[in-house]
């Protein structure tokens, strides 16, 4: 039997499967948007107001750092411009076509150099995930992933700190909130990136400390800041114990 030879061709091309079709995407999706070179090069998208990041380094620990550029203005709340949120140890984590950021678990941790203790340790206390990416494009190892709704979340927990002080129920509005892409910047050491968040009351009882300082307390705006730095070296030796040490 005589088969037509595009039959055969496509026979042959089951046999020698193409490089993965993911090869060259993140040059493609990014040609044209905005490139942000540095300890972790982001891309930010001016059409769409994305930002995308580009992940090369998994499982390396690095600092991740939240504050409150602009806040509030009430003493008696407490999100006043200059806060520092969390400092959290971070590291990327690949799994399929998901990339998590996790927080290992250093309050309980084995100073030893035996591999089953650590274990054991590890593995005795629960770990944090920080958030979940999804890859949007591979190429050779690297990944890009859309962190734009990473970086107009919550960070600082500012909604529950406004229901604590009793001045509202409070949500954040993506609608109202953007990229804030003056402070957004990237360097060797340190990564840095800012939003613009609008929170919404959802529950029409507002506080009056809220009242005070904004010009429509239904409606809440700040800017929240995400810095990923760069570990220290790590040459810092433990010392050993020595019952003076308190005392000069």
């Amino acid at each position: 039997m005589r088969y037509p030879a595009f039959i055969l061709l496509a026979f042959c091309l089951n046999l020698f499967p193409a490089k993965s079709h993911a090869q060259g995407d993140i040059q493609a999706k990014t040609k044209s948007l905005t490139a942000y070179k540095g300890f972790h090069d982001f891309y930010w998208d001016a059409k769409t107001g994305k930002v995308w990041l580009k992940i090369d380094r998994f499982d390396e620990e690095f600092i991740y750092q939240t504050s409150l550029p602009a806040g509030i203005g009430s003493n008696d709340i407490g999100l006043d411009r200059g806060k520092l949120g969390t400092t959290y140890i971070v590291k990327f984590h690949r799994v399929g076509n998901k990339v998590l950021m996790i927080e290992p678990n250093y309050t309980y941790r084995a100073l030893t150099s035996d591999a089953n203790e650590r274990r054991a340790v590890e593995q005795s206390f629960a770990q944090s995930v920080i958030w979940g990416f999804t890859v949007g494009a591979e190429t050779n190892g690297s990944v890009l992933v859309d962190a734009t709704s990473f970086l107009m979340r919550d960070a600082v927990q500012m909604a529950s700190q406004l229901q604590d002080a009793k001045q509202g129920l409070y949500t954040a509005d993506s609608t109202r909130s953007a990229i804030y892409l003056e402070r957004t910047k990237n360097f060797p050491l340190n990564s840095e990136f800012e939003s613009t968040i609008t929170f919404i009351n959802t529950d029409g009882k507002t506080g009056s400390y809220i009242r005070d300082v904004t010009p429509a307390p239904e409606a809440i705006t700040i800017r929240m800041h995400h810095s990923f730095v760069k570990l220290p070296d790590n040459n810092f030796q433990t010392r050993e114990y020595d019952a003076r040490s308190p005392y000069i």
